[in-house]
């Protein structure tokens, strides 16, 4: 990808501190003194984005910040050898495990090697592979409700008992003590912006975790910020086609992000909304199916995910283009 990208264009070790916007353009300034002109800011900084409070806090100061979810969770990533030897054949596709106050989510990652099917068959039959991860990757989660200090850090670093305290009692599988004693004691806070009532203002927009910082639980999150840059990026590029003078209009640029805004936003919150929710089921929280598997599994089946997974992203591109040019009909 990096193919795409001019070199000069890219710049590291950054650090935004201030966003003035003017009515022809936007001047930043870094924190190593630099300033910049733009006539356009896309923020993809993260949870905790300096360009989600540009964007909000004149209007939502409320927003800004990203909301503890009242939970936490140990990570690792070990060898496939470590898993297997401890879980046996749960290792072999990707698991949600429900409990009370806790959970679990495992799945295997990295350094997939493929191997042919030796075995001989006719030409016209399609040839099989196996495929092998290398590593496995999960994450053990306890609620909380201690609260967070989001000044500090997102993670916090704890002692190896305050850990394996979190998974003491009869109600947890050994198993899954075997699996934390792995793991480094750090505690990753659960955050994310469960409202955010725009993705712009002005000629400045947001996009990834810096608009819908989501909770992992339905591994689309980071799909929904390859869904803004798709949706911005051809906005862009129809600015681009423009002459000089029109594409760094205001006036054009703001139908451009608000037609952006208008695509992306309620999809990418019922997403992280969604999320949410799943959480609330994994904890046995869920406001109307508490502990009954019975409840919680229709809920996560039945089509449930159609609407993220079989999506028509082109659709999406096609009719943010539509409301660009005719921002009325919005």
């Amino acid at each position: 990808m990096t193919s795409f990208i001019p070199r000069q264009n890219v710049k590291f070790n950054k650090r935004l501190v201030n966003i003035e916007q003017l009515s022809s353009k936007l001047v930043l300034t870094f924190a190593d003194g630099e300033v910049a002109e733009a006539s356009i800011l896309a923020g993809a900084d993260g949870i905790k984005s300096i360009v989600r409070e540009h964007v909000l806090k004149p209007q939502f100061p409320d927003q800004v910040a990203p909301v503890y979810a009242d939970a936490y969770c140990y990570r690792a990533v070990i060898p496939m050898a470590d898993a297997e030897a401890i879980l046996r054949d749960l290792t072999d596709v990707a698991k949600f495990y429900f409990g009370h106050r806790r959970s679990a989510v495992t799945y295997r990652i990295s350094e997939g090697k493929v191997s042919q099917d030796p075995c001989p068959r006719p030409t016209k039959r399609p040839r099989t592979y196996r495929y092998f991860s290398q590593e496995f990757n999960y994450l053990l989660c306890v609620t909380d409700g201690q609260g967070w200090d989001l000044d500090k850090s997102v993670t916090e670093k704890v002692s190896h008992e305050a850990m394996m305290a979190d998974f003491e009692g009869p109600g947890v599988d050994d198993r899954f003590r075997q699996l934390l004693a792995k793991a480094n004691p750090i505690r990753w806070g659960f955050f994310h912006h469960l409202r955010t009532s725009t993705y712009y203002r002005g000629r400045v927009a947001l996009l990834g975790d810096s608009a819908h910082a989501s909770l992992p639980f339905q591994a689309a999150g980071a799909a929904q910020g390859v869904e803004d840059a798709l949706v911005l990026s051809n906005i862009l590029s129809e600015l681009a086609k423009s002459s000089k003078e029109e594409a760094n209009s205001e006036a054009n640029i703001v139908a451009g992000l608000s037609a952006y805004d208008s695509v992306r936003r309620p999809r990418a919150q019922k997403q992280l909304e969604q999320a949410a929710e799943v959480a609330r089921m994994l904890f046995f929280q869920h406001e109307e199916a508490g502990d009954d598997m019975g409840k919680i599994l229709p809920r996560l089946q039945q089509g449930r995910f159609d609407w993220l997974w079989f999506h028509d992203v082109q659709g999406d591109v096609d009719k943010a283009l539509s409301r660009m040019q005719k921002p009325d009909l919005a």
